[in-house]
C-alpha cells in the first residue's frame, strides 16, 4: 500500500492523533491508491468511487465512510463525504452511490460536508495551491447505530468515531488544479 504521508502534500496526517487501529481489506476500482483521481471523482462531476471491504475486525456492528482533504488551506481541512450507520451486511458500494441514502441503503445517514452538499463532493482544490490528498476511509464501528443528529457536521461524526472505531482502512488519491 502506498502511504498517504508524503512531502508533496502540505497538510498533516489527520489520523495520527486518533491512534493506531487495525486495518482490513479495502479496495476500489475507481481510486488507485496514491494515484491522481479520475475525472469522475472531481468537483462538478461528484461521482463517488466504488469501494469494497472484507475481513472486518471482530465485533464490528456497522460501518462509516468518510472522505477528507487534509491539505485544504484551512486549519481544519475539508470534509468531502461523511456517511454512517451502514449495516455490516453491506460489503461494497458501487460507483456513484454517494448520494443522500448511499444508493438506497436503509438506515444510513449522510451528513452535509464542508461544501454544504449532503453526499459525495468531488475533489476541487484551489488553483495553484498544491496537490491535495483525498482520503477515503472506511471505519469499522462497534455499535449498530451512532446516535448523531443528521444535521451535525462530519467533525461530530469524527469525534464519535474516535470512541467507537475498531478498525480503519484508507484508499487515497490526489488532485491538483
Amino acid at each position: 500500500m502506498t502511504s498517504y504521508i508524503d512531502d508533496r502534500f502540505p497538510g498533516p496526517d489527520p489520523y495520527a492523533p486518533l491512534g493506531d487501529k487495525p486495518t482490513f481489506t479495502l479496495t476500489s476500482t475507481d481510486v488507485e491508491n496514491g494515484a491522481q483521481l479520475g475525472e469522475a471523482q472531481l468537483g462538478g462531476n461528484d461521482v463517488s468511487p466504488q469501494l469494497a471491504w472484507s475481513d472486518l475486525p471482530e465485533g464490528t456492528k456497522s460501518l462509516a465512510i468518510t472522505c477528507f482533504d487534509p491539505d485544504a488551506p484551512t486549519a481544519s481541512g475539508f470534509w468531502h463525504w461523511a456517511v454512517f450507520n451502514i449495516p455490516t451486511s453491506v460489503t461494497e458500494i458501487p460507483t456513484g452511490a454517494g448520494d443522500e441514502t448511499l444508493g438506497g441503503i436503509e438506515g444510513v445517514v449522510s451528513l452535509k460536508g464542508d461544501s454544504g452538499k449532503r453526499g459525495f463532493y468531488g475533489a476541487q482544490p484551489p488553483a495553484g495551491h498544491a496537490p491535495h490528498r483525498y482520503l477515503f476511509a472506511v471505519h469499522a464501528v462497534d455499535v449498530e447505530k451512532l446516535d448523531i443528529d443528521p444535521d451535525a457536521t462530519p467533525t461530530v461524526l469524527g469525534f464519535n468515531l474516535y470512541f467507537h472505531t475498531l478498525g480503519r482502512s484508507i484508499v487515497w488519491g490526489w488532485h491538483q488544479n
